[in-house]
């Protein structure tokens, strides 16, 4: 049975379960990544795991660069060669089995953390242990969400869709429901943290370590309740295509009966089908990611190049050690203002959809990079010119600056430079060069993560100059290098990638072939939409140019 209609098209309950369900990958992502900030002012856990000059003396112990480095950043190299591994997991043991397996390894290392008293190595190895997993899943759980949505939901329910649309649109939302179970996980994990800080011995940080556990118990085992829809793709593969046509069936919330002659169900199929067969005929090699042709090295490095900016605007800096930057400019209590970052970045992200929506790709990279940069300018500025422990005024100046850096970026470049490796890469290497420039995400996330207590202790609040100035280079790099990939369909995109007369600050302006502008090809792709659900004649029959899809 139906739930709604979304364009005229039913959508059913195991659709919507099962996109909420998988994005709660996301929420153990953000969830394992916003604790440890809290949890390294711990007395307790300095008490056992920091270099103490007098035993038992909480206010004499203190980590080294490297302990605190490796401790933060050890995650990432888990999350990195996770996030390599899980799409080939995910095809060898099937979504559901991959995603239960992941939140298995997720736990293990949970264990190996909450089990630790004395000996930090076994804590930073079991934060290596559970980066394994949350990278894993973090293949897995878009790749899932992206195979069984409607396409009519597709967009709002995944965080990079790869390449099972026909249209960029379908992306554009493509930070929502996991790019927010992300940000909901961060502030949960914050909110956890405040609530157990006071708690006599170690329950003050194992009990929000140990609580992880209980979100992949909700994932791993949910999960294992839900059909294995993707398993259409590889039944249509295969040729049994009543099989597949009943498994798409229970998406739309109809019956097995109505799966055969149904049109929504036959026309999905085939699309399914044509999709196989496209992808069989155009498989590619890792070494075709490096390849000049039709700009495929051009896309690889820009891809790259915009993830690796990504993690170089700072966001990491406050996410990961907000709370001992905060004490050290005086504050009393620096959780709370963990909790206010956190909060600020989960309901700006809702803003995020919007804006990717309304306004492209382009134009809020460029004004977030701007945005962004003028706030850390602000925020190094003021920890800079005078000692903000001994003066309140500049330490709350600082958190407005460190609010506001994290409202432009949650509704730019956070969810933007996620949507652009859905949709910028040709169809061949897709899914390769996504692989590649999330490996240069992870990679600089574990850079930042490690580096950033020498880096702080050698040059303190000047540290975001840096950030700044990378902030305005991403600003560049998008305005000379990448192209306006909104509104238009995939295959449109790889066009005009390869045209020489469109250039990068000219491309919002590009369209195919028989259209006026860009504006005119959207408004003929929303006639053409609404002709193909409502049956009324051919689109050509009332604006005489081609289809978006003869284009």
């Amino acid at each position: 049975m139906a739930l709604f209609h979304v364009q005229g098209l039913p959508i059913g309950y195991v659709a919507i379960m099962l996109a909420l369900l998988a994005s709660m990958g996301g929420f153990i992502f953000g969830y394992d990544t916003g604790q440890i900030s809290d949890i390294l002012l711990m007395d307790d856990f300095l008490l056992r795991f920091a270099t103490c000059s007098t035993p038992g003396v909480v206010s004499t112990c203190a980590f080294s660069a490297v302990r605190e480095g490796l401790v933060v950043a050890l995650l990432s190299i888990g999350t990195l060669v996770g996030a390599l591994i899980g799409a080939p997991t995910a095809d060898f043991l099937g979504r559901r089995y991959a995603m239960s397996t992941e939140c298995i390894v997720f736990s293990v290392g949970v264990i190996v953390q909450i089990t630790s008293t004395n000996v930090w190595q076994q804590y930073a190895v079991g934060r290596l242990i559970s980066g394994l997993g949350v990278g894993a899943l973090s293949a897995a759980v878009p790749m899932y969400q992206a195979e069984t949505a409607p396409p009519q939901i597709r967009g709002t329910l995944t965080y990079v869709t790869q390449d099972l649309s026909k249209h960029s649109q379908l992306t554009s939302d493509a930070s929502a429901t996991y790019q927010l179970f992300i940000t909901f996980g961060i502030l949960v994990a914050y909110c956890i943290s405040i609530g157990t800080r006071y708690i006599p011995g170690s329950a003050s940080w194992r009990i929000p370590v140990g609580i992880g556990i209980l979100w992949a118990l909700i994932l791993g085992i949910g999960i294992l309740f839900m059909p294995e829809i993707s398993i259409h793709r590889w039944l249509a593969a295969h040729g049994r295509l009543d099989e597949a046509q009943i498994s798409v069936a229970r998406t739309r919330g109809l019956s097995p009966a109505e799966a055969k002659d149904h049109y929504i169900t036959r026309h999905e199929i085939e699309e399914i089908r044509s999709r196989v067969e496209h992808e069989k005929a155009t498989k590619a090699g890792w070494i075709d990611c490096f390849k000049s042709d039709n700009k495929t090295l051009y896309r690889t490095l820009l891809g790259m190049s915009l993830q690796s900016l990504q993690q170089l605007t700072g966001a990491n800096y406050f996410f990961y050690y907000g709370a001992t930057v905060f004490l050290a400019v005086g504050l009393s209590d620096s959780f709370v203002t963990q909790i206010i970052l956190g909060a600020v970045n989960f309901v700006c992200t809702f803003g995020g959809m919007y804006v990717m929506e309304r306004f492209g790709r382009r134009r809020p990279l460029i004004c977030g990079g701007i945005w962004q940069s003028a706030w850390l300018f602000v925020f190094a500025s003021a920890g800079t010119a005078v000692d903000p422990a001994t003066h309140p005024a500049i330490g709350k100046l600082m958190i407005v600056s460190a609010c506001m850096f994290i409202w432009g970026y949650a509704m730019t470049w956070a969810p933007g430079v996620w949507i652009l490796i859905g949709e910028t890469f040709p169809t061949p290497t897709r899914a390769k060069q996504g692989s590649l420039s999330t490996a240069a995400n992870w990679t600089w996330n574990f850079l930042i993560a490690f580096f950033t207590p020498f880096i702080s202790s050698a040059i303190d609040y000047r540290y975001g100059y840096v950030f700044a100035v990378c902030n305005l280079m991403g600003a560049v790099v998008v305005y000379l290098f990448l192209y306006e990939s909104s509104d238009i369909s995939l295959e449109n995109v790889d066009m005009m990638y390869t045209d020489p007369t469109c250039k990068p600050w000219t491309s919002h302006q590009w369209a195919p072939p028989g259209y006026l502008s860009r504006q005119d090809f959207i408004e003929q792709t929303r006639a053409a939409e609404e002709h193909k659900r409502g049956g009324f004649g051919t689109p050509e029959t009332m604006t005489g140019r081609r289809t978006p899809m003869e284009v």
